[in-house]
């Protein structure tokens, strides 16, 4: 069993040094090797589960069992399986057409792990947002330094003991650390850096990546809309976007961040979204079901986007009548009504349990909205009808797109996961993941006929002269 690596045994520099010089003695781990480390990674995951509970549950003062299996393990698991299934078949070179101008030769693209990844992963979903790409890096043949968020320290601890029962240290080195650890992880020249977490961070993060034009895929956030379209029943919307909003105190990176519902409406979806959380919840202060806020910091971050919205006019009232509980932090969603764009709670990204809950006439007015502004990770619509939802599919620009759901299009294996513009860059998940963390090396070879010499100078002969004819055209 390999030690735990930490600041102080190595600087961050010398681990990385390590694992370059372990790739480079092997930087091509057999299919049979990389299916070997995901399957011991799995059954850790299997054996740890209710450590990694207890643990997620500490750092969060309170957070749902079932929403850590739930949304953190239970998409590490599938992922392994998935990518254990389809790994050879993403590992073989793909066969590309050379044309006629360039026969007789063999044209294939291989595959080749980029070398040493580094990961930063965010407090919100620790689990899953670290072991997720890990997995498909391990998959890709990299070896990987993954530095997680100074706010979940028990969550880090458990992980780290995980990580270390199944990889060596040279091949997977867990880094915790406060923010100034952070900010000197990104300055490594990684072959492939990728960060999870604020869209202010993440500026510094690439930044300091351009640095030693260190690839970057950036998964940041945003603020998510749902549009609620005029033939949708309130009901049935509610019940497709609340669990979304609840998940995690809707401490999530695609959680609704606004609803955009028809303007005679309104009422309707508030009494449908109050009656919902009551049956879902109830009470939240002593509900084991509902997560807390993670720290005091964002706890407090939240009130004052609320205190500043009700300065400026906002009606706010609690989904289930219960005043926000200071001592465990829990706040029951917040409906906010008469909203304006000078309110922060316009402007930020919310990462809580506040929906603000916008009107509108049109629907063109409501994809108005959405395009006047940056574009978001996730844009939910709640519509039935095929035309609407081409309409909106067209018309709007996001990362991805749940039609009469919400969030759960970041647990699929088989599609790719990332923002756009102020949301992120780049992709992962599934095959676009391996993708990322690989280089598509072009491989052409000829045998012993060479037509190319036809080209070759001097220039004026008849054979280049009838190649330039036949191709110039």
């Amino acid at each position: 069993m390999n030690m735990v690596i930490n600041k102080e045994a190595m600087t961050l520099k010398q681990i990385l040094d390590t694992q370059r010089r372990d790739f480079s003695a092997n930087p091509m781990p057999s299919l049979t090797i990389r299916i070997a480390q995901l399957k011991k990674l799995k059954t850790a995951l299997l054996d740890n589960k209710t450590a990694l509970q207890n643990a997620l549950c500490a750092d969060f003062g309170q957070r749902s069992l079932d929403d850590t299996l739930i949304a953190d393990i239970l998409p590490c698991i599938n992922n392994i399986n998935y990518t254990i299934k389809h790994l050879k078949k993403w590992m073989r070179p793909s066969r590309r057409h050379t044309g006629l101008l360039f026969m007789p030769a063999k044209l294939a693209v291989h595959y080749q792990p980029l070398g040493v990844i580094g990961i930063i992963s965010p407090w919100n979903f620790p689990v899953m947002l670290s072991i997720g790409p890990l997995i498909t890096a391990i998959a890709a043949g990299n070896r990987v330094m993954l530095k997680f968020s100074e706010f979940t320290p028990a969550t880090n601890a458990q992980l780290t003991k995980i990580l270390n029962s199944v990889f060596d240290s040279q091949y997977v080195a867990c880094i915790q650390g406060e923010a100034d650890i952070a900010a000197e992880f990104s300055t490594l020249p990684f072959d492939h850096l990728l960060y999870t977490g604020s869209g202010t961070v993440g500026q510094k993060v690439m930044e300091a990546a351009a640095k030693n034009l260190t690839p970057v895929t950036l998964e940041l956030g945003g603020k998510s809309p749902v549009i609620i379209a005029e033939d949708m029943p309130i009901d049935m919307a509610v019940e497709r976007l609340i669990y979304g909003k609840c998940l995690n105190a809707g401490q999530i990176c695609v959680a609704p961040d606004y609803v955009l519902v028809p303007k005679h409406k309104q009422q309707a979806f508030i009494d449908a979204y109050k009656h919902q959380f009551k049956k879902m919840y109830g009470k939240v202060k002593h509900n084991k079901d509902y997560t807390s806020i993670v720290n005091t910091r964002h706890f407090e971050r939240l009130q004052a986007l609320l205190i500043d919205a009700q300065a400026k006019g906002a009606h706010v009232e609690s989904a289930n009548d219960e005043e926000i509980d200071s001592d465990s932090r829990k706040i029951p969603t917040q409906l906010i009504t008469q909203v304006s764009n000078e309110m922060d709670i316009s402007q930020d990204e919310i990462f809580g349990p506040l929906l603000p809950i916008m009107t509108y006439e049109s629907l063109n007015e409501a994809i108005q909205y959405v395009n006047d502004h940056p574009r978001p990770l996730a844009l939910y619509l709640m519509s039935l009808k095929k035309s609407i939802q081409q309409e909106v599919l067209t018309k709007t620009h996001s990362g991805g797109v749940c039609i009469n759901e919400t969030v759960f299009h970041v647990a699929v294996d088989d599609a790719p996961f990332g923002g756009i513009g102020p949301s992120g860059m780049g992709h992962y998940h599934g095959k676009e993941g391996f993708l990322t963390f690989s280089h598509a090396k072009t491989v052409l070879s000829r045998g012993k006929i060479n037509t190319g010499k036809f080209v070759h100078p001097p220039y004026g002969g008849k054979m280049g002269a009838l190649i330039l004819k036949i191709f110039l055209r």
